[in-house]
C-alpha cells in the first residue's frame, strides 16, 4: 500500500470517464512529448550562440545533462524495485500496463523532462517558460495514463531538476573549450558571429 493509492485510482477512474479524444491526446503527449524538450534544447542552443561562450557551453551540455539525469534516475529504479501501480492495484488504465519488472519509482519520463526543463530554463528564460509547464504536464500525464503513482512522478521531477540544475551550472566551466572551438571549423556551432 502507498499513501497515494487513492489519488492514483481517482485519476485513472477520471481518465475513464473522460472523452476518448482527450485520453488519446494525453496518451500521445505521454508517449511522444519528450521530443518537445529536444526541440527546446536545440532552440536554446541556437539562441545562445550570439550570447557568448558561457551560455553556449551550457546549452551544448543539455543533452548530456538529460542522459545523466536518466542514469541517476535509473539507479534509483534498480535499487527500489517498485512495481507499477497498474500491476499492484489492478485498475483499468488508458495505456497497457508495462510488464512485471519494469519498475515504477521514480518516473524516467518525469526525470528526463525536468532535467531538460532545468537546462533550458537556466539558458533561456523564454523557452524555459515553455519547458517547465511542459515537464509538469509530462509528469501528470504519466499518472493519467496509469503508468506511475503520483509519488513516482514527483520524485522523478525532483531528481531530474536537481541533476539538471547542478550539471547545467557546472557546464559553465566548459566556456574556455567552447571559445577554442570558435577558432576551428566548428565555429558555426558555437557562435553566430
Amino acid at each position: 500500500m502507498h499513501f497515494d493509492d487513492g489519488f492514483y485510482t481517482w485519476v485513472t477512474d477520471l481518465a475513464h470517464r473522460t472523452p476518448g479524444p482527450l485520453d488519446t491526446l494525453i496518451a500521445l503527449w505521454s508517449d511522444y512529448g519528450l521530443a518537445l524538450f529536444a526541440v527546446l534544447m536545440v532552440l536554446a542552443w541556437w539562441r545562445a550562440r550570439p550570447l557568448g561562450t558561457v551560455r553556449t557551453a551550457m546549452t551544448l551540455a543539455a543533452p548530456f545533462v538529460v542522459v545523466a539525469a536518466y542514469a541517476v534516475n535509473d539507479l534509483f529504479k534498480a535499487v527500489v524495485h517498485e512495481q507499477r501501480p497498474c500491476q499492484t492495484l489492478h485498475t483499468l488504465t488508458v495505456e497497457a500496463c508495462p510488464p512485471l519488472g519494469d519498475w515504477s519509482f521514480p518516473s524516467n519520463h518525469a526525470a528526463i523532462a525536468a532535467a531538460a526543463a532545468a537546462a533550458v530554463l537556466l539558458t533561456d528564460r523564454k523557452l524555459g517558460a515553455i519547458a517547465v509547464p511542459a515537464a509538469l504536464l509530462m509528469a501528470a500525464s504519466r499518472v493519467w495514463v496509469g503508468a506511475h503513482y503520483p509519488h513516482d512522478v514527483v520524485v522523478g521531477l525532483v531528481v531530474g531538476a536537481l541533476v539538471g540544475l547542478v550539471l547545467t551550472l557546472a557546464a559553465r566551466r566548459a566556456a574556455p573549450f567552447v571559445e577554442r572551438l570558435g577558432d576551428t571549423r566548428l565555429r558555426p556551432l558555437v557562435t553566430a558571429r
